[in-house]
């Protein structure tokens, strides 16, 4: 009777500890961030379309954010955001000093789209960030029919 009661701590720690190592090599399956082929991912991520007149794609493995300038003609474009790696992701879009969009994106291969309009050529600037890095991100702006 004496073997019962030490055997039984010892059984519940040997499944506890099963557990964790199969939890663990679970999670040791996903492919990092880090190591991730970014145009491989940004082609199953984000569908190729007629019209992109800009487009980007990369790493966030910092807080800081990534900053992009683009120079558009007057018209309306739909501007698409996805990512991954867990979190979320933000697109800030801005001319002249205002800001003309915030995206949000959750960073589970959900892709966000919204419209810009522009009445007169502009120099945009784009700034993807998120707080959850490391993350991958991919957005496209494409001229709207």
């Amino acid at each position: 009777m004496a073997l019962f009661p030490t055997s039984m701590p010892r059984a519940l720690t040997a499944a506890a500890a099963a557990a964790v190592v199969l939890g663990m090599s679970g999670c040791s399956q996903q492919p990092s961030v880090e190591n991730a082929d970014v145009p491989a991912w940004k082609a199953t991520a984000l569908p190729s379309a007629s019209g992109i007149v800009a487009e980007d794609s990369g790493r966030i493995l910092s807080a800081r954010p990534v900053n992009h300038t683009e120079n558009l003609a007057a018209g309306t474009y739909t501007l698409t955001l996805v990512c991954d790696g867990g979190g979320k992701a933000f697109l800030a879009v801005g001319s002249a000093g205002q800001r003309l969009v915030d995206l949000g994106a959750a960073c589970y291969g959900t892709r966000e789209t919204t419209k810009i309009t522009l009445a007169k050529a502009a120099t945009l600037d784009l700034s993807v960030s998120s707080v959850d890095t490391p993350t991958l991100y991919a957005y496209q702006l494409v001229q709207a029919d």
